[in-house]
């Protein structure tokens, strides 16, 4: 068996993010290892919403959203071979992930980034970067879209 068992790849489910997927699993089938795909549902974005009957229709929309990103990312292990396990989660994402990665005993957490600086990632914050300094697990992050700054088409 090689150095990672259980490696944590949490997804958001765009097209950009499968980078970080495809090395989460590249890694898992070198290593022997078990992939966990996470998907958090940001409920942090929702606080300011009315609690009315319309927030039923809300969370429905983001279940369905999270069980598509989970899918996708357990076909994916399944046709290299690798064992997958999922979960949905409500909370703060860079909390969550956190806390999945330390709870399940995962050897190393694989995300994508956007490799965003200066303004912007002061008024956006990262969630990468916020997992990186407060995970006591590993984290390998996989830059995601342009490869650099004008190259996308």
């Amino acid at each position: 068996m090689g150095l990672y068992h259980r490696i944590l790849v949490p997804t958001d489910g765009s097209a950009e993010g499968e980078r970080a997927v495809s090395h989460a699993v590249d890694l898992a089938e070198v290593h022997g290892s078990t992939v966990h795909a996470l998907y958090v549902i940001n409920t942090a974005n929702f606080a300011g919403l009315p609690m009315e009957s319309s927030w039923e229709g809300i969370d429905e929309m983001l279940r369905r959203d999270a069980e598509k990103a989970i899918a996708e990312v357990a076909r994916i292990a399944e046709d290299r071979g690798v064992p997958i396990e999922t979960a949905v989660v409500e909370g703060t994402p860079s909390r969550e992930i956190v806390r999945y990665a330390e709870r399940e005993g995962c050897d190393l957490v694989v995300m994508g980034t956007h490799g965003r600086g200066g303004i912007d990632r002061l008024l956006l914050g990262s969630v990468a970067e916020k997992v990186v300094r407060g995970s006591n697990v590993p984290v390998m992050t996989v830059r995601v879209g342009p490869e650099r700054a004008g190259e996308a088409d």
